[in-house]
């Protein structure tokens, strides 16, 4: 049994929904895989206080993945944690590689509409026949060691198919992003080539400690012996928290600004309009004022993080030429960040989830698109910093239409929502049931080159993606 000691959580209060077919034989459709999945405990969906500490062990990953013969070691994997910015990186390294020509599998959550958004091979979703053939076998696998290892999670089932999936497509580079925390993330049962640790914010802390510090440890529990691991810039007490576990870890670490060189700015030159360029690296082996692709100075800080990564898998003898790169970076999918859904009116999709990101977010709109006003349309789970987040909308806001996504059992009352925002901030702001009639409601409020803003957590991001695919079909 795993010797570590669990994050702090209360009892085990999820409630399950009934599947059909679910413990044996082949699903009867994909759906029936879906039901099959949803039907296991979701980290992602349940309160905190209301998940066992029993999730929190590797030893039932490891006996998973035992019983899937070890499909995590035949690969070579970019393991990637922190707080802010993962996902970003995962998907612009993915870019870079695939552009440079390797196979690429890469894993990320959460999804915005279909789970197989976290598993993706050549920067494409799996086909649902492959993953429903592979989640039988991940299902049978975890049937056969339940009696002594109790069973596998939502999370720990999606993990060990995407590392299946890799290993069957033969891919030369993984991209492996943690789910929650690092040191007792199911995703921590592999041996990566190079580890990335992305800024540290108070995230999780009902799980990771309710301190920078704290938080920094748990993330800096990804790091392995001999394996490097390169970290975006950090706090001062981050960073010496990051580099006193790696000497226990035996782990070279490497910080931008303190071991890498790295300098940012924000121009905007004709052609390609407001944007952060960066360098990185020595100035005959780096990279010198490269663009940043996505929108938003706090990019910048991800994309430095990534070519540093791409520094040190040369290092260990891939081919990454330089112009492949700049090519691959101008060709990211920019799902659920700053993602533009509809052009008319326009409407922005952005999974921002704490005061930090909304504030960032809010930043970046400002910088990088022409608007008039500014309608955002808000929900987010009970569990996060929601007067920081309705701190930060009150500054960058015209309007806000609180609501909630249909899909996650965490989300806050949009009521309550208006009633604390209604007390003491300046922007108007008003409820509205549904994400549905929270777009129709902006959609009427808004004229000409007016701008609105979905944020608050992914699940409001995708579900109004849904919502606006559903509606483009139907014309």
């Amino acid at each position: 049994m795993e010797n570590q000691s669990a994050p702090r959580t209360g009892a085990l209060q999820v409630k399950r929904k009934k599947s059909k077919r679910n413990e044996r034989g082949a699903f009867v459709d994909h759906q029936a895989a879906i039901d099959f999945l949803d039907s296991r405990v979701n980290v992602e969906h349940a309160a905190p206080d209301k998940v066992s500490g029993d999730v929190w062990k590797l030893d039932r990953t490891r006996a998973l993945l035992k019983e899937l013969g070890n499909p995590q070691d035949g690969l070579a994997i970019v393991h990637i944690a922190g707080s802010k910015g993962k996902g970003s990186v995962c998907n612009m390294l993915e870019c870079t590689l695939e552009s440079c020509g390797y196979t690429t599998g890469i894993f990320t959550s959460p999804h915005l509409i279909d789970v197989r958004e976290r598993v993706r091979v050549g920067s494409r979703m799996i086909e649902e026949a492959l993953f429903d053939q592979v989640l039988e076998q991940c299902r049978d696998a975890a049937n056969t060691i339940e009696a002594e290892h109790g069973k596998a999670t939502y999370f720990e089932l999606i993990t060990a198919l995407s590392l299946v999936v890799f290993a069957q497509e033969a891919v030369d580079l993984v991209v492996l992003e943690t789910g929650i925390g690092g040191r007792l993330d199911c995703t921590n049962v592999i041996t990566p080539v190079v580890c990335g640790l992305t800024s540290i914010h108070l995230e999780h802390t009902q799980i990771l400690g309710d301190t920078l510090v704290a938080i920094a440890k748990e993330k800096a529990g990804i790091m392995k012996p001999g394996v490097t691991t390169i970290s975006a810039p950090q706090d001062k007490e981050v960073t010496k928290a990051f580099r006193e576990h790696a000497i226990e870890a035996q782990s070279p670490i490497k910080v931008l600004q303190d071991d890498i060189l790295y300098s940012r700015r924000f121009q905007s030159g004709v052609g390609r309009g407001p944007h952060a360029r960066v360098c990185v690296g020595e100035e005959q082996s780096g990279f010198e004022h490269i663009s940043v692709p996505l929108m938003g100075m706090h990019h910048a800080d991800n994309c430095a993080l990534v070519l540093a990564i791409i520094l040190e898998l040369r290092e260990h003898g891939f081919d990454l030429p330089e112009r492949m790169i700049i090519a691959g970076l101008e060709q990211i999918n920019h799902q659920g960040r700053l993602e533009r859904i509809m052009e008319s009116p326009r409407i922005y999709i952005d999974g921002a989830h704490t005061p930090e990101s909304v504030r960032e977010t809010l930043k970046a709109v400002g910088a990088h698109l022409e608007y008039d006003s500014l309608v955002v349309i808000f929900g987010c789970a009970s569990d996060k910093d929601v007067e920081g987040m309705l701190r930060e909308l009150d500054r960058g806001a015209d309007k806000v239409l609180f609501t909630k996504a249909s899909n996650n059992p965490r989300a806050m009352d949009p009521d309550e929502l208006a009633s604390r925002f209604a007390d003491g901030h300046s922007v108007m702001g008003e409820a509205k049931a549904s994400v549905k009639e929270a777009i129709n409601v902006a959609a009427r409020f808004v004229t000409g080159n007016d701008l609105i803003l979905v944020l608050g957590s992914f699940y409001i991001a995708g579900e109004a993606k849904s919502l606006i695919q559903a509606s483009k079909a139907k014309r």
